[in-house]
């Protein structure tokens, strides 16, 4: 074997910089890139951006970061709270389930997307994984059907687009109606755990607008979940869609406690935040954690 070159790396044509004692970072000359090491150093975090651009397109380099956080959060609190099955409620085509077995969970996930278009593509995308099951139907308050109206991409709601969600997205003005089904989670959720000696179920929502009609269709049941994620909205988008405010104080009122915040869009005209992704770890969650009682579970009327 040929001896291995002595000192620092060195790359015609590209700048060399230290990212940290283990790690180079190459970058053409003539290129602009700007390293900003996060947190103290034995945390090994570094993020590499372009100023210019993130200055230039900041709501997009936001989302960004922001969505690797949230995704991060997400598997953190998953393995903390040892979850062993998602309940992913406004599935779409499985966003939310990818990202969960990419960052390392493999317990059960059931998916629950009532639009017939979504659904195919979903059943598609859990063909595989024998332990990924699709669910064809909203969740909600109370059992039935309803007509929702869908915009080909990742918006579907039950309810109307407000003014200003028309304005500040096209599409929500652009929407078909699809009729669907309406189960309660407390009327699926011996079915949906089955198997599962002791659950620790996670409730992930995005549905619309929905989330607080999906919540209270668990019923008594939400005092056994350990964790929840919820949208939440800072400005409605939707007609009859709750503020964060709102929600918050459903969600804390059944026993649930904030573990992180995280934008999901933006105003650029107002510059106002939109929606948000909510993490709360759960009544039972609480209960293994907390000396004393068990934390309140009881849903207001």
């Amino acid at each position: 074997m040929s001896p291995q070159p002595s000192g620092d790396p060195e790359i015609p044509g590209y700048e060399r910089r230290r990212v940290d004692d283990d790690s180079w970072l190459f970058v053409r000359d003539g290129v602009r890139r700007r390293v900003r090491r996060l947190g103290p150093p034995e945390q090994l975090a570094t993020i590499v951006f372009e100023p210019g651009l993130a200055r230039r397109r900041q709501g997009r380099f936001e989302r960004g970061v922001a969505s690797f956080l949230a995704a991060q959060h997400t598997a953190w609190l998953l393995r903390e709270l040892r979850v062993d099955v998602v309940l992913d409620v406004g599935a779409n085509i499985g966003q939310f389930a990818k990202h969960a077995r990419r960052m390392g969970y493999r317990g059960r996930i059931v998916s629950f997307e009532p639009v017939p278009d979504l659904v195919e593509v979903l059943e598609q995308a859990a063909a595989d994984d024998p332990d990924w099951h699709v669910v064809p139907c909203a969740l909600g308050d109370e059992d039935g059907t309803a007509e929702i109206n869908w915009s080909p991409g990742t918006l579907s709601s039950l309810l109307p687009a407000s003014e200003f969600g028309r304005q500040w997205n096209d599409s929500l003005d652009q929407t078909t109606t699809r009729e669907i089904t309406i189960r309660r989670l407390a009327d699926v959720w011996d079915e949906v755990l089955a198997g599962l000696d002791t659950p620790r179920p996670f409730l992930k929502m995005d549905t619309q607008g929905f989330d607080v009609e999906t919540f209270r269709g668990a019923g008594d049941r939400v005092g056994q979940l350990y964790g929840l994620q919820s949208e939440v909205a800072m400005v409605p988008i939707y007609d009859g869609m709750p503020r964060f405010i709102d929600q918050l104080a459903l969600y804390e009122s059944a026993g649930f406690e904030t573990t992180g915040m995280f934008p999901v869009n933006r105003d650029r005209d107002t510059l106002r935040a939109i929606e948000f992704d909510l993490m709360m770890v759960g009544p039972a969650g609480l209960a293994e954690r907390l000396p004393g009682p068990t934390p309140a579970t009881t849903l207001p009327s």
